[in-house]
């Protein structure tokens, strides 16, 4: 009987007990836990836009002085100008990006999804822009080991001409006859190719050709008469001095080269004007310039 009464006891104290916790969900009011939950995320989040807004501002003051400090640093070495802006350029998007990437960790957004996103474009990107990139490649080297600058004279890839502008995919040329051209810079930074006003001086080299039986020191005689004449051709230093020796004895001439020094800027019109003025001055001293003939003797 005891223990009947005391399993009676028991299960009525379990019951009170479920009851109490069922009492006390139903006294619970959801929707206050759901409102302090909102407003304690929003409290949070708002902690990090404050603080992705003053990363934001302090970063920008960082880039706008980093590119102003290298930039004043490329014009003190005396950098060109072209690599100057192309190293801004990369720089401030590189530093941008970062920033970029840092306010969004700040804000709770997984970053490692848009790094895997960033690589995976890259990589898409760069297999499909193979050629670009080589290209892209050639202007960095071309900017930093400065092969050619713009202004100067140069002969690439069966071209030849100014050059008027160094982009970062491409060299643009102006031919002597006012053509445009653009060559890719990939070739022009891993081909040959030739700058002909690199140097300050270039040797200007003239064939003189004399009929037979004319005297050597008389065409030696006009020729340094027009030489003496002309300011623009170099008289020193001793290895820069005029040379005039006897290169060829053909089949109906004898060929004298003039070999002369000048500065680069003054190479053509020194090359023209002293080939016309070597035509007019040969003439009036009487010697013969002959031109492509045959001798027949018949018996």
């Amino acid at each position: 009987m005891e223990e009947a009464i005391m399993g009676t006891t028991s299960a009525d104290n379990t019951i009170g007990t479920g009851n109490d916790i069922v009492s006390e969900l139903s006294n619970l009011d959801f929707s206050k836990i759901a409102i302090s939950d909102i407003i304690g995320y929003l409290v949070q989040f708002g902690k990090n836009v404050l603080l992705a807004i003053i990363v934001y501002f302090v970063g920008r003051f960082i880039i706008k002085y980093t590119i102003k400090a290298l930039r004043a640093v490329t014009q003190k070495r005396g950098v060109e100008a072209s690599l100057t802006s192309f190293l801004n350029s990369l720089i401030s998007i590189s530093l941008n990006l970062l920033l970029t990437i840092i306010i969004i960790g700040i804000l709770g957004i997984d970053t490692s999804s848009f790094l895997a996103v960033f690589a995976s474009a890259g990589i898409a990107v760069g297999m499909a822009l193979s050629g670009t990139l080589q290209n892209f490649a050639g202007g960095v080297l071309i900017l930093i080991l400065k092969p050619y600058k713009v202004g100067d004279f140069i002969e690439a890839q069966g071209f030849a001409g100014t050059v008027r502008e160094i982009q970062i995919f491409n060299t643009v040329l102006t031919t002597p006859d006012n053509q445009t051209i653009i060559i890719p810079n990939g070739p022009l930074a891993t081909g040959s190719l030739k700058n002909s006003t690199k140097a300050p001086i270039r040797r200007v080299d003239i064939d003189v050709e004399v009929a037979y039986g004319t005297d050597p020191d008389e065409v030696r005689r006009v020729l340094n008469a027009i030489i003496d004449t002309d300011e623009r051709i170099m008289k020193t230093p001793a290895d820069k001095a005029p040379y005039l020796p006897m290169t060829t004895m053909g089949t109906s001439s004898i060929t004298f080269q003039m070999r002369v020094w000048a500065k680069a800027a003054d190479f053509w019109p020194v090359k023209f004007e002293t080939t016309e003025k070597v035509y007019r001055e040969l003439g009036k001293a009487g010697i013969e310039i002959p031109f492509q003939q045959i001798d027949v003797h018949m018996k």
